[in-house]
């Protein structure tokens, strides 16, 4: 008997210790180590704080700057990434940070970031999101190798040149209704109008119209909730480092876990009907959703294979992909335009002379939108100043050489795309002003053909629907030109501050004047 008991006394101290390893390994030792190795190579940095790292102060300072609203000027660094910022004055350009235990490593080197983003070989591969993230979607941004490559050979028929010509009537529809609402609300000739969340919600539209087609009510009901889930999601970060937290039944993960079930079951409901009538014989439609079934069917059918196409689980998460990335980026870029502009009427009125010259007051085509050279600059600079994601990031997934460092797998690297594009090495001492000039002869003429503009990323894995974003906002912008004019309230409060993408905290109060 006693013999028993000193076996299991052994076991269970083994497990325990085991386990208190294994804890102080990941929140002590392994970052010392890894601090210790980036030292020796000259990398400077704040120094790590046993589990918490650098959060307390990052989040310290998040909150110190977005609790004020900020003069109606474009240096708009120290208020979205304070704590970079600051440690760019502490450190320089290249430095290490700690997100809890994990240390990231923050690159600005044009040369450097193309090496990064150029790089095929997985040296420098996604940065794995926490299981939290995966709420809100999961699909192609997030995957690598094989199944990227898959993925992304079956859904880029979708957004071919041809098929976005054939989306613009949807994009016209979704336009017409928020210009209609407009001019019913500014009926007297002028009209304070919060702008924002009606082109959140006209941004969604078009997703749900060209996403879905005919079932654009259900997929509106999606938005809804993806919206929803994205802010739950969010504050949620300062709970991140803390293992199993997700699984605590708390109201907020009660509250995540019904929406991901209810999201699933509304986008598996849409697919199958879609499944069953091309099954049926029905043609497929010439929404995203048809082309990506389609294209998906036709896989299956080369390679003789069920396996070789995509799951309805997979399609469910590039289904949520297209909502989010669709409608928040467009959705943002429309905003800060308008907002921009009406800080600089001189160039709203130099984009509707031209948007008038080459259209009138006619429907916007496809030929005609590719012509306007000041909107294309114009958006170029917008989004220079204010991109939809203010951080690229990357992780080495082994140890690899950067430049002269050698850095060992577990790293992320941090591309701060707000810094680089708001920093005067780069672009010069205007660099925090709006010139849209700077874009007249093209992006690469502007960025001296280095890779200091990417707000779409870079490289062979740029954003497969950044041509079907621009193209959405070139329609917005040309629409409501022809129809109104605008400018600031005098109740537009100036705070940018990120929410996964860069939106105005608290909203876009302008006067639209009808025209």
């Amino acid at each position: 008997m006693e013999e028993v008991v000193l076996s299991l006394v052994i076991v269970f101290s083994s497990l325990v210790f085991t386990l208190v390893y294994r804890v102080l390994n990941w929140v002590w030792l392994e970052p010392r180590k890894l601090e210790k190795h980036l030292r020796k190579q000259g990398i400077p940095g704040p120094p790590y704080k046993m589990l918490q790292g650098n959060m307390k102060e990052i989040a310290s300072l998040l909150l110190k700057v977005r609790s004020n609203p900020m003069e109606h000027s474009h240096r708009i660094v120290r208020r979205i990434l304070p704590y970079i910022h600051q440690m760019v004055e502490n450190y320089g350009k290249t430095f290490v940070i700690w997100y809890g235990p994990s240390p990231r490593l923050t690159i600005m080197d044009p040369k450097l970031i193309r090496d990064i983003l150029s790089d095929k070989s997985g040296q420098f591969g996604k940065v794995k999101q926490g299981p939290i993230f995966k709420y809100l979607f999961d699909g192609l941004v997030n995957y690598e190798g094989e199944k990227w490559i898959k993925h992304r050979k079956i859904i880029n028929p979708a957004f071919h040149q041809e098929k976005l010509k054939m989306m613009l009537p949807e994009f016209y529809s979704s336009c017409s209704e928020l210009i209609g609402k407009w001019q019913t609300m500014v009926s007297d000739g002028s009209c304070e109008i919060d702008v924002w969340p009606d082109l959140q919600n006209f941004s969604a539209d078009v997703i749900s119209r060209t996403a879905f087609g005919s079932s654009y009510e259900e997929g509106r009901r999606i938005f809804q909730l993806q919206t929803e889930q994205s802010e739950l999601v969010m504050s949620m970060f300062r709970y991140l480092i803390i293992p199993g937290f997700r699984f605590l039944p708390t109201k907020k993960n009660r509250r995540m876990n019904e929406i991901y079930r209810e999201v699933n079951k509304l986008l598996k409901d849409i697919i199958k009907k879609r499944e069953n009538a091309i099954k049926l014989g029905e043609a497929s439609k010439d929404d995203l959703l048809g082309m990506l079934l389609e294209s998906n069917m036709n896989e299956i059918n080369a390679g003789g294979n069920k396996n070789v196409g995509m799951s309805i689980d997979d399609v469910i998460q590039e289904c949520k992909l297209f909502y989010f990335a669709g409608q928040e980026t467009t959705s943002t870029m429309i905003v800060w335009t308008m907002i921009l502009l009406s800080m600089h009427p001189e160039w709203e009125e130099k984009a509707r002379e031209e948007v008038l010259l080459v259209f009138g007051k006619n429907k916007p085509d496809y030929e005609g939108l590719c012509q306007l050279k000041i909107v294309t600059m114009i958006l170029h600079e917008v989004l220079r100043l204010y991109p939809s994601v203010v951080m690229l990031l990357r992780a080495t997934h082994k140890r690899v050489n950067l430049g002269e460092m050698d850095l060992p797998a577990g790293l992320t690297l941090s591309m701060p795309t707000l810094l680089i594009t708001h920093d005067r090495e780069i672009w010069g001492e205007d660099a925090e002003e709006f010139n849209p000039e700077r874009f007249s002869e093209g992006i690469s003429k502007a960025t001296k053909n280095q890779v200091t503009f990417f707000p779409f990323g870079w490289g062979h894995r740029i954003c497969i629907g950044q041509t079907f974003a621009i193209l959405e906002a070139k329609m917005a912008l040309a629409m409501i030109l022809q129809n109104f004019s605008f400018e600031l309230s005098g109740r537009y409060v100036h705070a940018p501050y990120s929410v996964i993408t860069l939106q105005p905290q608290h909203g876009a109060q302008l006067i639209l004047t009808k025209i």
